[in-house]
């Protein structure tokens, strides 16, 4: 259905997938390579990019602000027709925004939001998500005592998913049914900085802890190797659909993962950036509508996928969608995972 619509556009548009964008240089920046799960996004982006006839030139900033800054200019100068920007800091991409913007270049806000009315966003809908990994996991602990782990600092998606969080668990706070006995952020989304969180909050409440919200499979993934090793198996939520975090599910030590298939959104990307280099308006772009939800409450256009909660009862759904392999996912099982039987 989405396709047809993409097409119909086109056609509106006075574009056929012989002439859009053909010959463009699309520059993507990268803020790091490090999560496994960008690197399925860069596939897909690549082959709509490509396959439109056009040059995908990307860039990995390595999770440094200061290469970021120095990548995209380097693609302003080279003259790239379109961006695609995964920010390292909501914040300190800013003047690389007024550069580019400048040059006449569009600029595609990649699954992390850039607050500018210059900048068109696109990601999955992270309130959402964050709403997903409190839901599954407070239906298997329905109270007690959370700990919750936050991303990176310098990113939005932190605020998005954390107000998600909220709208489930909230009132359960409130009212005192749940209690959150510690909450901070990993800097960079890195594993190694969430088991050192979880580590501190088990030292601090004598290991008593009842669930985990983290806000990201590597540092969900953090959080069950502090756990495991106070001796714990307790409910733990996460997002990406990483496979280590769906082997996870499959053997019991993560409750949920809420996948947000990126290889439909590095497809989207891809023809979004296609038809922004062909100097299509953002208002104009299939299945754009304003988003006003960021900090500054800008008016901004995006398009919002919606995600998937994978347990123990739909890892099919993943393996089925060739985003993992059954060998993989299943290694160690539980019983009565049916995708694994």
């Amino acid at each position: 259905m989405k396709r047809a619509v993409f097409a119909t556009v086109l056609l509106t548009l006075g574009l056929t997938s012989a002439t859009l964008a053909e010959d463009k240089k699309i520059g993507v920046s990268w803020s790091n390579f490090q999560e496994p799960r960008w690197r399925f996004d860069s596939v897909t982006m690549r082959s709509a990019i490509e396959r439109a006839g056009n040059a995908y030139m990307a860039v990995d900033a390595g999770g440094s602000v200061e290469k970021q800054l120095a990548d995209i200019d380097q693609m302003i100068a080279q003259g790239v027709d379109a961006l695609v920007i995964l920010a390292v800091d909501k914040e300190a991409i800013l003047p690389a925004i007024d550069r580019a913007a400048a040059a006449g270049i569009p600029i595609l806000g990649y699954d992390r939001l850039i607050e500018d009315k210059r900048v068109f966003y696109l990601t999955f809908d992270n309130v959402g998500v964050g709403r997903l990994i409190a839901a599954m996991v407070r239906d298997a602990q329905p109270e007690g005592k959370y700990a919750i782990i936050l991303g990176d600092p310098g990113d939005p998606n932190v605020g998005f998913l954390r107000k998600g969080m909220e709208e489930v668990i909230g009132a359960a706070v409130a009212g005192g049914a749940i209690q959150i006995i510690g909450e901070a952020n990993a800097d960079g989304w890195k594993a190694e900085n969430a088991k050192t969180i979880m580590e501190k909050i088990l030292a601090e409440n004598g290991n008593a802890v009842d669930a985990v919200l983290a806000q990201n499979d590597g540092m969900a993934g953090g959080a069950v190797e502090a756990l495991t090793a106070a001796g714990l198996t307790v409910p733990v939520g996460g997002q990406d659909g990483d496979p280590a975090a769906i082997n996870r599910v499959a053997r019991g030590t993560q409750t949920v993962s809420v996948w947000k298939n990126n290889r439909e959104l590095g497809k989207m990307a891809g023809k979004v950036a296609n038809l922004l280099a062909d100097g299509v308006t953002m208002d104009r772009i299939p299945d754009a509508v304003t988003f006003s939800d960021g900090e500054k409450g800008v008016d901004i256009w995006a398009i919002l996928l919606q995600p998937t909660p994978i347990t123990r009862n739909n890892i099919d759904l993943v393996i089925d969608a060739g985003h993992i392999e059954q060998r993989i996912a299943c290694q160690g099982a539980l019983s009565g995972v049916k995708a694994c039987e």
